[in-house]
């Protein structure tokens, strides 16, 4: 069954606790309450006043060891949450959860004994070792707990420590290796921009001196055009100059030439 969730006030201590204090110390948490429980079934029988003192006594200590395996149990958690694995994480969410209601039945525990030595009735008695039973139920299922965390998922383990050590120094080197990735993407990035520009440059200016050459290429033709022009002009009047010249020349040998047929077509008289 899983217990609903609940936090307890966040406290800041004015100290620092130190990591792995916490093994020592739920030890006495633990082991309190069952020498309690001891004391108390003992003093069904013994009924002596001061064995319930003892008890009583006892009962505060355990409440303090019970509040400060919680603070240095959270302590150590979050020194070895990062390094265990996924279901190690569950289990150490689930230990301490039942931590936290463990805190607060160890107070519920010394509420209810007080109960019992004012009231002198049977049943507040039983209702207190009742509730006693329960707490020291949950105090050893804890241990167990706590057993597996170290033992099955290597909570705070120094091995564990080392690779949570490693795995660290591991995500700085690949973080740092992103950083330079992205620079080294960044660069590219320029000289790509940079060459695109030149090459939009180099394009242009070869378009603007193609054209340039177009447009002289063109002149050139129109003026070679118009040169040829000109030439075929000077060459035709020079033939019509020339052919001219000839009529000129041949037109006084025209009426000598219409003679020679005449005289030719005329009988010889002196013949008859």
């Amino acid at each position: 069954m899983e217990l609903p969730a609940i936090t307890l006030p966040n406290i800041e201590l004015p100290f620092d606790i130190p990591t792995l204090l916490h093994p020592p110390v739920d030890h006495f948490a633990i082991a309190i309450p069952v020498l309690v429980l001891i004391i108390e079934i003992i003093n069904l029988f013994a009924k002596k006043r001061a064995i319930g003192v003892i008890s009583f006594i006892l009962l505060i200590i355990g409440m303090a060891a019970m509040v400060a395996a919680y603070f240095t149990g959270v302590h150590d958690g979050k020194e070895a949450f990062d390094a265990l694995t996924q279901a190690g994480q569950a289990e150490l969410k689930e230990h301490k959860l039942l931590g936290t209601y463990l805190v607060i039945a160890s107070a519920v525990v010394v509420v209810f004994k007080l109960l019992s030595a004012m009231v002198k009735k049977g049943l507040v008695k039983m209702l207190y070792l009742l509730i006693l039973v329960l707490f020291v139920a949950g105090i050893l299922k804890q241990g167990k707990d706590g057993g597996e965390l170290v033992y099955e998922y290597g909570a705070n383990v120094e091995r564990v420590a080392d690779l949570d050590s490693e795995l660290f120094d591991a995500k700085e080197e690949l973080d740092e290796l992103k950083e330079e990735m992205k620079s080294a993407s960044e660069k590219v990035t320029e000289k790509v921009e940079a060459v695109k520009e030149a090459v939009s440059e180099a394009a242009q200016s070869a378009s603007e001196k193609t054209s340039a050459a177009v447009e002289s290429a063109k002149a050139g033709v129109a003026e070679a055009a118009k040169a040829v022009e000109e030439k075929s002009a000077e060459v035709l009047e020079a033939a019509k100059q020339k052919a001219a010249e000839v009529h000129d020349k041949m037109a006084p040998a025209a009426p000598e030439v219409e003679k020679v047929p005449q005289a030719a077509e005329q009988p010889d008289v002196a013949t008859h």
